[in-house]
C-alpha cells in the first residue's frame, strides 16, 4: 500500500472542487482526520469557536467559493451545526458537512459511548440530516472512494448540502488515489424541450412588438452559475431590470436600466412598475417567499411571463422539462438582440424620467451608473463637504444606511443581518463589484457574523462589511475572535438599538422579550483580539460615522467594530411593511 488514505482522498477530491479550507471544530473521533488536513498542501484548516458557527462561516465561504466544507465530531457537534446545514439547503449553498464517527468496530457491538444517545444505535443522526441535505453516506474501508464522489458530485450539481460519516479508523484506511477527475454534471437540458421553449419565447415577444420587456433576477441564477448568461441577457436587449431581495446585487446596481429591489407592493415602486407593467417579464431563477415578496403581493399576469426555473422553464401557461436555468437564459440572448432599440419607451428606460430613487426619496446610491467605486467613497477627513451640516444630526435608520452605503467600495463583500441591518440595506444601490449577501429565507438571526469570516477568507484581498444588529450579534459573537486571530479585514458595523427592534416591530414593541442585556461593543478589541490591531468606537452621530468608515477605509489587516447607536423604534420604511404584513399573517387562523 502507498500510505495514501480515505481522509486523504477525501481532501484531494475538495480541492478539486476549488475548496482550500475546512471550517471546524475538533474532537476525538476526528482527530486523526484533522492531522491530514493540517498535512494537505492545498487545504487548509480554519477552527472556530462552536460547530453553528463553523456551519456559518462554511456557508458564507460556499456562497463566495462556490462549495464549502465544515467538519465537526458525532452527535454534539454535528447537531450543533445542523441549525447552519438546514440553512444552506433552504437557500441553495452548496457545502459537505463531514463528521468523524466512533470507530466501526464499536457501533458493530452496540457500545455506549460518548456522544451517542446511549441506546447502541448509530444511526439517528444520520437519519436527522435526511430532510436538509441532497446526499448521505457513511464511509466504510471497502466503500469511501465512490461514496465520497458521488455525494460531492450531488452537492456540486444540485447546489445543496452533503453529509459524509467517517469512522475513526476509516479516516485513516488505505486507499488508491484517484486515476481521473471527478465526471462532469450530466446534461440536463433536452434539444428537443430546448427548441419548442425558444419557440413558444419568440412568439410571446412577437406577440407584443412595443414592448416593453422587463427582467427580474433571482437568486438561482447565481447559484446555478448563469451569471454571466443574465449580464448578457440584460445587455443585448438594452432591458430595464430589477432583483428580488434574495438576489441583491446579483447584476449591477450602478446602471441607469437598473430599477431597484423588487418586494411586490412593499416596496420600490419604480421597480414594481418595471415588473409588473412590463409587456413581457422574464423572471430568472425567482423564487417568491413571504419576505422577498411583500408577504405575497406580487402582481404578475403569468399569460406575459418567461419564467425560468433550475431545471424546468415556462412561458406563460406552457411548461419544458428537462430545461437547465443557463441554457433557458441563453436561448433567450438571441431573441432580445433581434428586438433590441425598440423595447424600451424613455417613461420605463430613463431611470431619470421616473424619478428612481433609492429607498429613503433621495437620489438612488450608485446613480452614477458607471459603475465609479469614487461615486461612493467616505470623503477624506477633514474635507468641506454638504454634508458638514448634518454631521451633528443623531443616528437614525434613514441616516445610518445613507452613511454605509456611501462608503462603499468596489470589490466590498457586504453581509446584512436579518432584521434592521438587511431591510435597511436591502434597498440601497451598490457599487458594480459589490457582493451582497444575506438570509432572507431561512432567517436565522446571528448567521453573518461567522459568514463574514467564511466569506473574507474564500475571497483573499476583499474587504468584509458586516451589518448586524446588536441582538443577533450576541448570537454568534464568539468568531469575533476567530476574525481578530486571523487579521481578517473587515468593517463589524453592531447597530445598537437596544434589542430585537425586527420583533417590535412585528409584535410587542415594549415587552421585555424583545429585551437583550446592553454590551459595549468600543472594547471589543480589548476583548477579542487583545495585543491585535483593532479598531473599536461607539458612534451616535452621522459625523462620527462617517470619520469611523473613512478611519477603515485603508485597513488590510485589522477588524473595525463599529457600534452604531439608534433609536430602538426606529424601522425602514421596507421592514415596516414587512413586519405589518407578517403580524396580520401570523394572526390568521
Amino acid at each position: 500500500m502507498t500510505g495514501y488514505t480515505v481522509a486523504d482522498y477525501l481532501l484531494d477530491r475538495l480541492h478539486e472542487l476549488g475548496v482550500d479550507r475546512v471550517f471546524g471544530v475538533p474532537g476525538d473521533y476526528t482527530l486523526a482526520l484533522l492531522d491530514h488536513v493540517v498535512a494537505h498542501p492545498g487545504v487548509a484548516w480554519t477552527g472556530c469557536a462552536n460547530e453553528l458557527n463553523a456551519g456559518y462561516a462554511a456557508d458564507g465561504y460556499a456562497r463566495i467559493r462556490g462549495l464549502g466544507a465544515v467538519m465537526t465530531t458525532f452527535g454534539v457537534g454535528e447537531l450543533s451545526a445542523l441549525n447552519a446545514v438546514a440553512g444552506a439547503f433552504a437557500e441553495h449553498v452548496p457545502l459537505v458537512e463531514i463528521v468523524g464517527s466512533p470507530a466501526t468496530g464499536s457501533q458493530a457491538a452496540q457500545r455506549i459511548v460518548h456522544h451517542s444517545l446511549g441506546d447502541g444505535v448509530f444511526t439517528h443522526f444520520l437519519d436527522m440530516h435526511a430532510g436538509v441535505t441532497c446526499a448521505r453516506a457513511a464511509l466504510t474501508p471497502d466503500d469511501a472512494t465512490a461514496e465520497i464522489d458521488r455525494v460531492l458530485c450531488t452537492v456540486r450539481d444540485e447546489r445543496l448540502p452533503g453529509y459524509l460519516v467517517v469512522p475513526a479508523e476509516v479516516a485513516v484506511a488505505e486507499v488508491d488515489p484517484p486515476d481521473a477527475p471527478l465526471p462532469a454534471a450530466p446534461p440536463e437540458t433536452d434539444q428537443e424541450v430546448l427548441s419548442r421553449f425558444t419557440e413558444a419565447a419568440g412568439r410571446l415577444l412577437d406577440a407584443h412588438p412595443d414592448g416593453p420587456v422587463a427582467v427580474l433576477g433571482g437568486l438561482l441564477v447565481h447559484r446555478f452559475g448563469a451569471t454571466s448568461v443574465l449580464e448578457n441577457l440584460v445587455a443585448a436587449g438594452g432591458l430595464r431590470y430589477a432583483t428580488t431581495l434574495w438576489g441583491k446585487s446579483l447584476l449591477d446596481e450602478s446602471d441607469p436600466l437598473f430599477a431597484g429591489v423588487y418586494s411586490g407592493a412593499a416596496g420600490d415602486q419604480d421597480a414594481r412598475r418595471t415588473v409588473e407593467d412590463a409587456a413581457v417579464t422574464v423572471l430568472a431563477g425567482v423564487q417568491f417567499t413571504d419576505l422577498n415578496s411583500g408577504f405575497f403581493s406580487q402582481h404578475l399576469d403569468r399569460a406575459r411571463t418567461v419564467e425560468i426555473d433550475a431545471e424546468m422553464s415556462s412561458v406563460g401557461d406552457e411548461l419544458f422539462a428537462p430545461l437547465r436555468l443557463v441554457d433557458a437564459l441563453q436561448a433567450l440572448v438571441p431573441l432580445v438582440t433581434a428586438i433590441a432599440g425598440g423595447r424600451v419607451p424613455a417613461e420605463l428606460g430613463d431611470p431619470a424620467a421616473t424619478g428612481a430613487t433609492g429607498s429613503t426619496g433621495g437620489p438612488a446610491t450608485g446613480g452614477s451608473g458607471r459603475g465609479d467605486a469614487t461615486a461612493h467613497r467616505s470623503p477624506a477627513a477633514g474635507t468641506a463637504t454638504d454634508d458638514d451640516a448634518a454631521d451633528a444630526a443623531p443616528l437614525g435608520q434613514q441616516t445610518l444606511w445613507d452613511t454605509v452605503a456611501a462608503a462603499l467600495r468596489t470589490g466590498d463583500i457586504v453581509l446584512a443581518d436579518q432584521g434592521t441591518s438587511f431591510y435597511g440595506m436591502a434597498t440601497h444601490r451598490l457599487p458594480r463589484g459589490v457582493t451582497f449577501l444575506g438570509q432572507p429565507l431561512w432567517a436565522s438571526i446571528g448567521y453573518t457574523l461567522p459568514a463574514l469570516l467564511g466569506a473574507t477568507l474564500a475571497a483573499p484581498g476583499r474587504r468584509g462589511v458586516l451589518l448586524i444588529g446588536d441582538g443577533a450579534a450576541q448570537m454568534t459573537v464568539q468568531e469575533l475572535g476567530t476574525l481578530f486571530a486571523l487579521g481578517v479585514p473587515a468593517v463589524v458595523l453592531v447597530v445598537d438599538n437596544d434589542g430585537y427592534t425586527v420583533e417590535r416591530a412585528i409584535h410587542g414593541p415594549k415587552q421585555p422579550y424583545n429585551d437583550i442585556p446592553r454590551w459595549d461593543w468600543s472594547r471589543a478589541g480589548d476583548f477579542f483580539g487583545p495585543g491585535r490591531p483593532s479598531r473599536s468606537s461607539r458612534v451616535t452621530t452621522v459625523g462620527a460615522l462617517r470619520e469611523a468608515l473613512a478611519a477603515a477605509e485603508g485597513s488590510t489587516d485589522t477588524v473595525t467594530v463599529i457600534q452604531a447607536a439608534v433609536p430602538p423604534l426606529d424601522v425602514p420604511p421596507l421592514l415596516t411593511s414587512i413586519a405589518q404584513a407578517a403580524a396580520l399573517a401570523n394572526s390568521r387562523r
